[in-house]
């Protein structure tokens, strides 16, 4: 029996762990792609305000992206667990596994999208000042309009993060690629079912760049047809 033939045994076990990571990142990209642009867009609307109340709002989001980001992830991981228990009623699996991803995926996208807004050129502002349209209608049909592209390429590379952030959620039993690849893999010194787990993670990584460059470019207003 060859290994690539004694590696194929593994196969269910493998796409039971590629179920497993895609629910914890496609929950958590939604999660993170929602609340990380409402943050997000705060960061940007209230950056360099002078009201107490606008400041506030930003030293909160930017306290809670700052922090998250540079808080070891596999330490926030296990803090989390407790919290994980209240909010899906288990400290293990891939729905707690989600709970942890979320948050960074939050506070990823939240400094993306912030840096994204950054870049509209000032006289789009303008323009939306000159017309009197109220905060939403500048939000949604002028600055995240105007970003759109840019906030695919973040969402793209966001969701790459978490496919690497996923591979260590084998701490709390949330399965997935990363957890298969050292239990039948590593621990197991079976290297082909590993190499066989990280090809599949290096394909996985590339369809999500593949699509969210192909829907950023077609969304491009620069690009020309």
């Amino acid at each position: 029996m060859t290994s690539i033939t004694h590696a194929m045994i593994y196969f269910p076990e493998l796409m039971l762990a590629l179920k497993q990571t895609l629910y914890m990142i496609g929950v958590s990209m939604m999660i993170g792609s929602l609340v990380g642009l409402i943050i997000g867009t705060s960061l940007f609307l209230c950056r360099g305000k002078e009201t107490w109340q606008k400041k506030l709002v930003y030293n909160m989001a930017s306290s809670y992206v700052n922090i998250i980001r540079s808080f070891p992830f596999l330490l926030l991981v296990v803090m989390l667990i407790p919290l994980t228990r209240v909010i899906v009623g288990t400290g293990f699996g891939p729905k707690s596994a989600s709970v942890s991803l979320s948050l960074v995926a939050i506070a990823i996208f939240a400094r993306l999208c912030e840096q994204v807004l950054l870049d509209i050129p000032n006289s789009v502002l303008i323009l939306s000042d000159s017309l009197g349209v109220s905060l939403w209608q500048k939000v949604i049909h002028f600055l995240w309009l105007e970003a759109r592209s840019g906030l695919v390429l973040s969402a793209t590379s966001m969701l790459i993060s978490l496919v690497s952030y996923s591979t260590v959620m084998g701490v709390v039993g949330g399965g997935g690629i990363g957890d298969f690849a050292i239990r039948y893999g590593y621990q197991r010194y079976e290297y082909t079912v590993m190499m066989m787990a990280i090809v599949m993670m290096i394909v996985l990584v590339g369809l999500i760049q593949l699509v969210g460059y192909k829907i950023a470019k077609k969304l491009d207003k620069r690009t020309l047809s």
